[in-house]
């Protein structure tokens, strides 16, 4: 009776150990799944799925299967929050998203108190990684860098416009649109017009009356594609000629679905297009081949996952804290958006931005071309 008690209570713990052992290792992807920006939503669910499908099939990260928890912020930090304290609940280790910096800001801070590591591969405001915390990374760059390229840009091809920067009121939106001003500030031209919108609004009319009585010719905005394509295309209607320029935050197809005609010219920075990266090649063509195009930040989902499984390689372990400080202690990282290492930070050591101008390709849809 004794031994066949003890070989079920050894059996029993044989199971629970091996089930600990190589349980599922589980990553949230968070961000506007649904909701006006759900196109960026999508860029980051499918990019991290395909990585994590891609992980498993060689293995898994140090023997245990990634399985991927979605969560829905429709954009709003306070649904961010939510998100956030659900995959807590979730026992979600590691978080890939989001992609506003105003939901990504305040969401860290729960990770950053229940051990999970976020990497965005979206989320440029500078403060994400300013404030300390030991959890946060991103694959893309900042908007300090990024706002300086445009500021620069502004100042060398329109010295004697006049120009207006207009910003939707988020920490990205305005902290892009501010950044820009600082840098064209610096460089000599001074804005005729400083304005902020809602998110969501519809009707610009007040604006661009605005625009046209100070007889704005260059538009910078900072914000989203939803409301710039509206601006768009409302100044086109009411006579206002100008050169629209805005950032990272327009890098969608369905801007041209907003704007029409009126997305011609658009100037947008943004990092060299990752899907020419020739590491990137058999990728792109696998996301093709299932029917959806890999654009903006797509790989750069796929790149986080790449970062998170490369720190835990140099880990040795699945640890959260051991792994974040193996990325920011280790590198270079090869990724599909090419190879880089982390400062201390959490911030990428490879910031690049360039310029591109939207216009129509080949087929005859307007879409996003890099500047020669």
């Amino acid at each position: 009776m004794k031994k066949s008690l003890l070989s079920a209570v050894a059996l029993t713990a044989m199971v629970a150990f091996s089930g600990n052992a190589w349980a599922d290792l589980l990553v949230g992807v968070a961000g506007p799944l649904t909701g006006p920006n759900a196109a960026f939503g999508a860029q980051l669910q499918k990019g991290a799925e395909q990585a994590a499908a891609d992980i498993n099939a060689a293995g898994g990260i140090n023997g245990e299967q990634i399985k991927i928890v979605l969560g829905d912020d429709v954009s709003d930090p306070k649904q961010g929050v939510s998100v956030a304290n659900k995959f807590v609940a979730d026992g979600v280790k590691f978080v890939i998203g989001h992609f506003n910096s105003g939901v990504s800001i305040p969401a860290s801070e729960v990770y950053a108190e229940n051990g999970i590591m976020q990497i965005t591969p979206a989320s440029t405001n500078p403060t994400f990684t300013e404030r300390g915390l030991w959890n946060t990374f991103r694959t893309c760059g900042r908007d300090d860098q990024q706002g300086a390229v445009a500021g620069a840009y502004i100042a060398a091809n329109f010295k004697d416009a006049k120009v207006a920067v207009v910003h939707d009121k988020t920490p990205y939106g305005q902290g892009l649109a501010d950044l820009t001003k600082a840098a064209m500030n610096e460089a000599g031209v001074t804005e005729a017009v400083y304005e902020g919108i809602t998110a969501g609004d519809k009707d610009f009319s007040a604006l661009i009356a605005k625009m046209k009585e100070a007889g704005v010719s260059v538009v910078y905005y900072g914000g989203l594609h939803t409301e710039f394509g509206l601006i768009e295309r409302q100044a086109a209607d009411q006579g206002l000629k100008a050169t629209f320029m805005s950032g990272d935050g327009i890098v969608s197809n369905e801007l041209a679905s907003i704007a029409g005609d009126a997305v011609d010219g658009t100037l947008m920075t943004f990092a060299p297009d990752p899907r020419k990266n020739p590491a990137a090649k058999d990728l792109v063509e696998k996301f093709r081949a299932a029917g959806f195009e890999p654009e903006a930040y797509t790989l750069y989902s796929y790149a986080a996952l790449q970062i998170v499984a490369e720190g835990a390689k140099a880990a040795g372990g699945n640890d959260p804290q051991a792994v974040a400080e193996n990325i920011k202690g280790k590198g270079p990282f090869k990724t599909v958006i090419g190879d880089f290492g982390y400062d201390d930070k959490g911030d990428i050591t490879r910031p690049d931005y360039v310029m591109y101008t939207w216009k129509k390709g080949d087929d005859g849809k307007y879409t996003y071309f890099q500047n020669e």
